[in-house]
């Protein structure tokens, strides 16, 4: 395991736009609130396709009516949700004034442009290659969330995607982490967006039996950790935070919500999606990013948990965490917020990482809802019903991120 840094790493700007509002505080009072952002999808495609599963967690506030018509035009749903969330935490952060050649980008996603790749193959098929769209390479492309913002902020540190399937997000704080401790930036906005609310990605999903079927009841269809659950539901949208080291922050008079105390990533190597049973790689995750915050598992106050409502995946992780917690999982506080905003997919671990954060901020784990029955086979205190008083003093939570591929990563957060 990694030693860890002398450079502490801080939390100084928060932004996101998700299905249940259209910022951070919008989100958070749903979560607290227990609002699901789950409902039918309106489309024309849904009964042209005849698609098995007819809801998903859409996008709560449309672009539209944030940007203007020029960026919505020439940007990706993708690169559009992680501008706007990336325009909000930067302001969040105080708007700094930084040298560009400090300031880098890092902005993960899954899929990537996918409503540009396959609307401009339909073009392509339908019209010929002179009506395809000029723009339509730089809009699919996996980067152009993190392109568009380092453009937007000048950042010339770096701009950097990794693609990590349902860990990108969590991947790019922690590669953010890195950038900074390595002295390559000073500050770096990090956090990931996706955008596939689109029928070819849904009828995959489905296919694989990913995906929730109880069309008759959205609201109630994600539900982690409870025996009748039965897939997760899509979601979609951005989340962004401006990392930068304690330092720094300091010297500028900035807001500091949390350290990003710890990063620990790990792969399965098992299968192409299912997790594996035991969650071997997925506890050394968590150890990891404890022991690099210079902790203990005994110093974790609360759990935000990957938990998408899969029957396999939710008791995998529970395994996990039992692996790395021993006798003590069952007293930690574990939270499932997938229960309101379903799964963002490359987006779920940053916004999860900013629940997290809200959640150490205001010493408060939310409640997971639609958790009627909980599985025997979880044996973990999953917060439901109501919200949990976390305790005073220093406080050290986990946010849980887990990928198709085998990609595990766990960040810790600390309070300051």
């Amino acid at each position: 395991m990694t030693s860890p840094s002398a450079t502490r790493v801080v939390v100084t700007g928060m932004g996101a736009t998700t299905p249940v509002g259209g910022t951070v505080a919008e989100s958070w009072d749903a979560i607290l609130a227990g609002r699901s952002g789950a409902r039918p999808l309106e489309f024309d495609w849904v009964a042209q396709y005849q698609l098995p599963v007819t809801f998903a967690a859409q996008l709560h506030t449309p672009p539209d009516q944030v940007l203007a018509k020029v960026e919505t035009r020439r940007l990706d749903p993708s690169s559009q949700y992680a501008l706007i969330a990336a325009r909000e935490a930067w302001a969040d952060a105080g708007s700094p004034d930084i040298d560009p050649e400090r300031i880098a980008v890092a902005v993960g996603s899954g899929i990537g442009g996918v409503h540009t790749l396959l609307n401009q193959w339909d073009t392509l098929r339908e019209k010929g290659p002179r009506r395809v769209y000029p723009l339509a390479v730089p809009m699919l492309m996996p980067n152009g969330p993190a392109a568009a913002i380092s453009l937007e902020l000048s950042a010339r540190a770096g701009s950097h995607t990794p693609v990590s399937a349902c860990a990108s997000g969590a991947e790019a704080m922690g590669y953010a982490v890195q950038l900074i401790r390595s002295g390559r930036a000073d500050v770096v906005v990090a956090g990931g967006t996706e955008a596939a609310m689109h029928p070819m990605p849904i009828a995959g999903f489905a296919a694989m039996q990913a995906l929730s079927t109880r069309n008759d009841d959205p609201e109630g269809a994600s539900r982690p950790y409870d025996i009748s659950r039965d897939g997760f539901v899509l979601g979609e949208g951005a989340a962004v935070i401006v990392l930068e080291s304690e330092e720094h922050a300091r010297a500028r008079g900035a807001r500091i919500y949390a350290e990003l105390a710890g990063v620990g990533m790990s792969a399965d190597a098992y299968h192409i999606t299912a997790p594996e049973p035991e969650g071997a790689g997925a506890a050394r995750a968590m150890l990891e990013a404890i022991a690099t915050a210079g902790a203990t598992p005994a110093d974790i106050a609360h759990i935000n948990a990957h938990a998408t409502s899969t029957p396999v995946g939710d008791v995998a992780e529970a395994n996990a965490i039992r692996r790395a917690f021993g006798e003590l999982a069952g007293a930690i506080p574990v939270s499932a917020t997938k229960s309101m905003t379903g799964h963002l997919l490359g987006a779920a671990g940053s916004l999860e990482a900013i629940f997290t954060i809200l959640a150490l901020h205001h010493r408060l784990a939310p409640a997971t809802i639609n958790l009627v029955d909980l599985d025997p086979e979880v044996g973990l205190d999953v917060v439901r019903g109501s919200h949990r008083t976390l305790p005073e003093g220093e406080l050290l939570a986990l946010n849980n991120s887990f990928g198709f591929g085998g990609h595990n990563v766990a960040l810790a957060f600390r309070t300051v």
